[in-house]
């Protein structure tokens, strides 16, 4: 029997979600369970179901040329349904009882989001690739668009969610290079309690080089957890480097500790900073957007700014940048 697996359908970010189980008659049971158990639980009014012949034509029968992206649970197809309307196709691999409970954990959160900021990659727009460097205020915006989309999950939703992959290769970007927060895959409804310091026991989860070190010790994920991760993000857009590179010498292989012990022995900007913005950020917003940074990297969770912070932050350097009209990304009438 062929095996067909477990399809995501995402339209516009999070809109449309389908799923469907064709597997060996020796899993299908336990994978039935899971599915018709958890299925039950989406609101209907969000969720739209397809044929597995509708998927089929979407993709032009998972044609290998549709494939967008490939990740650890599969593939990521491109697709058209009803004629025009553009999606991404996430099809699981089979044999992974894990795979499907973080799949069925990806389609239960983004079945209960309905945000602008949640839908390239900004990893691949930053190095690694031929694309043109972004200007310093477009990735301020990328930046403020995504840090708005977390602090979305952190505070504006019933349940605060807690995205725990957080980096440049899950944050997209749109045809009008609108940020989307993507995969959530590894989220977990965060603590219920109001303060910042509540925590939810879990193992470990996540990507080297932008995991918290609080977390990854103690176990213990928080919303500022979060926050830490979205500070090696600032960090990753200013400097242009992979938050772990494993061919240099130990003081150089992770950005963070690179990048404070550059700051604090005050070396040059030019050797810090992207080459491609060395002639774009002031010295004022640089400060700022430095200290940011840094604040969200802070060794103890309790005084790292919230999301909500992060956002005001990026908010302000962005002002500076718009007052002093920017020639990268057009000037701006003060």
């Amino acid at each position: 029997m062929e095996i067909s697996g477990l399809v995501l359908v995402i339209v516009a970010g999070i809109t449309i979600i389908w799923l469907r189980i064709m597997f060996h008659s020796t899993t299908v049971d336990n994978l039935s369970k899971t599915k018709n158990t958890r299925l039950s639980s989406l609101p209907p009014h969000l969720c739209r179901y397809f044929t597995i012949a509708e998927i089929r034509a979407a993709t032009k029968n998972f044609d290998d040329d549709f494939i967008i992206g490939v990740g650890g649970f599969g593939n990521v197809y491109k697709g058209c349904v009803d004629g025009s309307t553009l999606v991404a196709i996430k099809r699981l691999k089979s044999g992974s009882q894990q795979g499907v409970n973080e799949f069925m954990n990806e389609i239960e959160l983004l079945s209960q989001l309905r945000h602008i900021h949640l839908r390239g990659t900004l990893c691949e727009h930053l190095y690694g690739s031929n694309n043109q460097p972004l200007p310093w205020r477009q990735r301020l915006e990328i930046l403020l668009g995504s840090a708005r989309g977390l602090h979305y999950l952190h505070a504006e939703v019933k349940h605060k969610i807690i995205h725990r992959d957080v980096k440049s290769t899950n944050i997209l970007l749109d045809h009008k290079w609108v940020a989307k927060v993507s995969d959530f895959g590894l989220s977990k409804v965060g603590p219920t309690g109001i303060s910042t310091t509540h925590h939810v026991s879990t193992m470990v989860k996540g990507s080297l080089g932008y995991l918290d070190p609080q977390y990854y010790m103690l176990q213990r994920l928080t919303l500022k957890s979060e926050v830490y991760s979205f500070g090696v993000v600032l960090l990753e857009v200013l400097c242009a480097r992979p938050p772990l590179v494993r061919d240099l010498d130990k003081n150089t292989t992770s950005l963070v500790c690179w990048f404070k012990r550059c700051y604090d022995e005050g070396v040059a900007i030019e050797q810090i900073v992207d080459p491609s913005l060395k002639d774009s950020i002031t010295d004022e917003c640089l400060e700022y957007y430095c200290k940011l940074a840094l604040s969200c990297l802070h060794d103890d969770g309790t005084q790292r700014p919230s999301m909500s912070q992060v956002v005001g932050g990026l908010e302000f350097v962005l002002q500076l940048v718009v007052s002093e009209g920017d020639s990268q990304f057009g000037t701006t009438q003060k």
